[in-house]
């Protein structure tokens, strides 16, 4: 397992998306899976795509983070802020309000990032509710796909 990670289970087979999650301490879980939801809404993705929910270790022992995994019937992924920080450069929203507090300029878009592989790209950005964030990153040619449907949609 790379160092900076650990997880209780192994990955869906088949599955491609990651779910970076990040949020205040005692976010109610129903405010995270909800935010969880929509990502995947916005991705155009059902539950079953997603392979991987991923935070920052911090949040490891976060009830909320853990309620999103079991809702998704994924395993959990945590990261340390120095594995997260080496994304970076790929990020959307960087942060220094968040790198002030975590050491890392982002937690959600880091952490799908992270799970999701060097190879992977930021499906949906960062998003936000009142106490939690939450991205998506999964292959290249989803992406692409999810360009092709929005503009067949207009």
């Amino acid at each position: 397992m790379p160092s900076g990670q650990h997880s209780a289970q192994t990955t869906k087979a088949g599955a491609g998306l990651v779910l970076g999650l990040g949020c205040e301490r005692r976010t109610p879980a129903e405010e995270v899976i909800a935010l969880a939801e929509r990502a995947l809404a916005d991705a155009g993705a059902a539950p079953g795509d997603l392979r991987l929910v991923a935070s920052l270790d911090a949040r490891a022992e976060e009830p909320a983070i853990l309620a999103a995994a079991q809702h998704f019937s994924v395993p959990a992924a945590f990261y340390d802020a120095a594995t997260l920080e080496a994304e970076a450069s790929r990020l959307a929203n960087p942060s220094e309000i968040v790198f002030a507090y975590t050491g890392c300029h982002g937690v959600a878009e880091g952490a799908a990032l992270v799970g999701a592989g060097r190879e992977a790209v930021l499906i949906v950005q960062k998003i936000v509710s009142a106490h939690a964030t939450a991205a998506l990153a999964g292959p290249a040619t989803l992406r692409a796909e999810k360009r092709i449907q929005a503009a067949e949609a207009v």
